[in-house]
């Protein structure tokens, strides 16, 4: 069971990652050349949106049962360990909670201008966010 929730979670990532850049790289060329906000660049927004959370409720999953997870979390003097029980987490839910928050402004706002604006900054903290915490050693 552990053995595929981990396979999951690393493969889905490679997909909630790409949906993200592209959310991001969109809201910025939107912002950018000014263009109308149409129910195309919601979709990517919301798709970016529901690939993140999936990829956070599995990662909930697999850290109660991973030896890497919860079950080290008093071993903060290893450098790989604080990362996988605790860097990793806890910056990736702050991370989660900034493009949450991205998409919930955005539904107040009429401007498509103020719409790209939200997704730039909100979508674009989160994914450097995410960036900064991945542990690359584990993915190559």
């Amino acid at each position: 069971m552990y053995d595929f929730i981990q396979k999951f979670h690393s493969g889905w990532a490679y997909l909630a990652l790409l949906v993200l850049v592209v959310a991001v790289v969109n809201s910025f060329i939107g912002m950018s050349s000014k263009k109308e906000f149409t129910s195309k660049d919601r979709k990517i927004a919301l798709f970016a949106l529901i690939a993140i959370h999936i990829q956070l409720l599995v990662g909930i999953i697999l850290y109660f049962v991973s030896p890497l997870g919860f079950a080290s979390f008093g071993q903060m003097a290893d450098k790989a360990l604080r990362l996988t029980s605790l860097e990793h987490p806890l910056i990736n839910i702050i991370a989660i909670i900034l493009i949450t928050i991205g998409w919930s402004k955005h539904k107040k706002l009429v401007a498509s201008e103020s719409k790209f604006k939200t997704f730039s900054i909100f979508y674009g903290l989160g994914l450097l966010l995410i960036l900064s915490r991945i542990p690359w050693n584990m993915w190559f």
